[in-house]
């Protein structure tokens, strides 16, 4: 967690053919109470498609409160907008 610039980096990936990121956290990983930031590496991956986009990376900030509950955090991009949601 962290706030006010302090974020430790607790796991990274790249997502699949699914825009998924299984992988994302390491094994036996024990989600706690907290507020986290996942930044999406959006400027790779417009590179990468051979797109111009105008965000080169979006973090999202979001609190766990319960860790027990299961957090899947969808990112709808574009190369000129983008939305997020906590996701089922």
């Amino acid at each position: 967690g962290g706030g006010g610039g302090d974020w430790t980096v607790i796991g990274s990936g790249k997502t699949n053919s699914d825009g998924r990121c299984p992988e994302l956290l390491p094994v036996g990983f024990k989600l706690e109470k907290g507020i986290f930031k996942c930044t999406f590496e959006t400027g790779q991956y417009f590179a990468a498609t051979g797109q111009k986009g105008f965000y080169p990376e979006v973090p999202v900030i979001f609190e766990v409160v319960d860790p027990s509950e299961h957090y899947h955090i969808p990112l709808l991009l574009s190369p000129f907008g983008y939305s997020t949601y906590r996701g089922s």
